[in-house]
């Protein structure tokens, strides 16, 4: 892929599995998702953060696959959760899905989502 992690020396690491910024030199190919949600292809939506979280993950995993790319694409990710809920699922379930790969990533607290039953969704850029 032609993307590389930028990490300076000079500023303190990031703060979990994640890259500070990504450079991505001579792509010929994007895709920049919606907020994704955790609806899954039945109309249902999960209850818990980290059932919610997997429904997302296996959504933008959908779109890479239609988009003939893979998680190792993906240079930016974020995370929109609603405050008081449990954002520790929703990190796990990042880092699986992205298996060692490090991204940009923000994860955004807010008050709610568009749906009352959404509890979080993720945006996500990927370059090839």
């Amino acid at each position: 892929m032609p993307a590389r992690r930028i990490e300076p020396a000079s500023i303190a690491p990031p703060a979990a599995d994640y890259a500070h910024a990504v450079a991505v030199e001579g792509a010929s190919k994007w895709l920049h998702t919606s907020g994704v949600v955790p609806t899954r292809p039945d109309g249902s939506v999960p209850d818990g953060m980290g059932a919610q979280a997997r429904a997302v993950w296996d959504n933008i995993a959908a779109m890479l696959a239609e988009a003939q790319m893979a998680p190792d694409d993906i240079v930016s990710v974020v995370t929109y959760v609603v405050s008081g809920q449990d954002t520790a699922p929703v990190m796990a379930e990042r880092d699986r899905f992205l298996a060692g790969h490090r991204a940009a990533s923000t994860l955004v607290m807010v008050a709610a989502l568009a749906q009352p039953a959404w509890k979080m969704e993720i945006a996500v850029v990927a370059a090839r």
